[in-house]
């Protein structure tokens, strides 16, 4: 493999350590988001024995109570049950991202208190676990188109640059006229007809990205067919598809690998608009817009916009940071030929 990654490189850009040290702790946080913000205890000890209500589901009458159904931890018959014959465990923040608090002093949207952190949105939801749980979905949604746009990118570029001729014009064709349609009108048309789910955005997005990756895996094809090395593998009768990904693949790969935190970027950034304007995730769910679209019917509560604004903003500029970075840190040197044989 002839191409390889030059940490020095990467750390020589101040900004991208930085950027990566900040994301990789939002990306821990979301990660840990069930454990940091929850409106279940992590642990229970009723009785002189242990529950776990994050993993399991207990009725009430398993508490004392009354009901058969799920019990409500924050109802205050029930913490009276639990801590009368024993303890809870909570999460630092004891809500979750459609946790209405009813306890409120009031009106939603409230300011920030020493129970809500950052406040409460205008349903009384707390801001702060919603900031948690939506950056770890927008940061999973964009992981999750990036697979998929990966795997046809990489087809599309690799078939054309490897083969060329008529497949190459053919394809480059199609993709001049799939570029041009409008990706935004589309969803939003879209939208109009179903409603919209996480897979139905995750298809519909993928299905436009992958084109990002296409001209620079074609090109890196074009270049390295007509190595001696990937002559002599054809020679000898090896596969095309052993060749591709065997021979040539490992050696064009920091390119388009240094998109990805671009892409990434992107992908968040094209599901937060969906959501700023109502056409996104459905109702309730966890986002980053939906807390913007938030932000902008309530310019009294100045800390919904601050909140959702300064968290995007940090999720985004430290990606393009890192991906500023890992493009300096990659770089591809000459094969040598009949390398990889």
């Amino acid at each position: 493999m002839n191409i390889q990654f030059n940490t020095a490189r990467f750390k020589s850009n101040k900004r991208s350590v930085w950027g990566l040290w900040i994301f990789s702790f939002l990306l821990i946080i979301s990660l840990l988001a069930k454990f940091i913000a929850n409106d279940k205890p992590l642990l229970v000890s009723y009785k002189q024995k242990l529950y776990s209500p994050l993993f399991f589901s207990y009725s009430e009458q398993e508490f004392g109570g009354d009901f058969e159904t799920e019990a409500n931890y924050r109802d205050p018959h029930v913490k009276n049950l639990i801590q009368s014959k024993g303890w809870m465990l909570w999460a630092p923040i004891p809500y979750s991202y459609d946790t209405v608090n009813y306890e409120l002093d009031r009106p939603a949207p409230s300011a920030p208190t020493t129970d809500n952190w950052l406040g409460t949105d205008d349903q009384g939801r707390d801001l702060l676990a919603r900031l948690i749980y939506g950056t770890q979905f927008s940061i999973f949604f964009g992981l999750s188109v990036i697979v998929i746009s990966a795997l046809i990118g990489f087809f599309m570029g690799a078939v054309q640059g490897y083969f060329g001729g008529y497949v190459d014009l053919i394809l480059q064709r199609f993709m001049e006229i799939w570029s041009g349609l409008p990706v935004l009108f589309i969803l939003i048309i879209l939208s109009s007809l179903t409603a919209p789910t996480f897979g139905w955005l995750l298809l519909i997005i993928s299905l436009f990205q992958w084109m990002i990756l296409v001209p620079i895996v074609r090109v890196e094809f074009l270049k390295t067919r007509n190595f001696e090395y990937v002559k002599a593998a054809k020679a000898m009768g090896i596969p095309s598809l052993t060749i591709i990904l065997g021979h040539i693949l490992p050696n064009i790969i920091g390119a388009p690998l240094s998109l990805i935190p671009f892409m990434l970027t992107l992908s968040i950034s094209l599901l937060t608009t969906l959501d700023f304007l109502g056409i996104g995730l459905p109702l309730g769910s966890p986002s980053l817009g939906e807390i913007l679209h938030q932000g902008k019917n309530n310019l009294h509560a100045p800390w919904i916009g601050i909140s959702g604004f300064t968290t995007l903003s940090l999720l985004l500029c430290n990606l393009i940071f890192i991906g500023e970075g890992i493009r300096d840190g990659f770089r591809t040197q000459t094969p040598q030929p009949m390398e990889g044989l």
